[in-house]
């Protein structure tokens, strides 16, 4: 078995220095709390009776991240797209995260980077998913885009997307057994082949 950062050619202590690095940024995300005064998106949400579901908002690096209840992912996304103030009209990526090992639960998050055309703006929506619990509420009627990357999470980390049009794998083969984005996934590989460990020729 070869491990996956060593065939990236990393060694022990890049990887020290970047898991150091990744853990010390997680903690400072929260180092600017947004509210209503310094966020339109925080102060629509409120408007429109949601602030229940808002877990945590904070902005890092000029860049505004909320965390929220998935109950009603669905309600959140449509007003955000939807509000006057908001128009977060495009969908550039949905991605899931296994926070496996950081010692944060829940331990998967559904992960939305929507930006608004009108306004030139970018808001990061983070959906907690606990692994009790591996489902969501698809998105597709919000922005038919979601369809395929609601199908990569679903294939790569198992997280199950209720009503979804189409729920089916779409990277790994459909008798794949397990999720190999999990952080809990089995390593694997294949040996990289050199003079000295060749297989042998069959000479006819």
């Amino acid at each position: 078995m070869v491990d996956t950062d060593v065939r990236l050619g990393l060694s022990g202590s890049d990887l020290a220095i970047r898991n150091r690095t990744f853990k010390n940024d997680l903690v400072r995300i929260d180092e600017s709390n947004l509210n209503p005064d310094n966020s339109v998106e925080f102060a629509s949400l409120v408007e429109a009776g949601l602030t229940g579901e808002i877990v945590s908002a904070s902005r890092f690096r000029d860049q505004d991240f909320f965390i929220v209840s998935k109950d009603r992912i669905v309600d959140i996304l449509t007003l955000l797209r939807d509000h006057p103030d908001c128009l977060y009209n495009l969908v550039s990526d949905i991605f899931g995260v296994d926070l496996y090992g950081f010692d944060r639960e829940p331990r998967f998050e559904v992960i939305y980077s929507l930006y608004s055309l009108p306004n030139h703006r970018r808001v990061v929506i983070k959906a907690q998913v606990s692994e009790d619990d591996l489902t969501i509420d698809t998105v597709t009627g919000v922005w038919p885009a979601a369809n395929w990357p609601e199908r990569e999470i679903f294939d790569l980390f198992g997280i199950t997307f209720n009503n979804h049009p189409d729920p089916r794998r779409i990277l790994m083969p459909d008798d794949w057994i397990g999720h190999p984005l999990r952080k809990d996934f089995p390593l694997g590989g294949e040996e990289v082949e050199f003079s000295h460990n060749v297989r042998e020729q069959i000479v006819n």
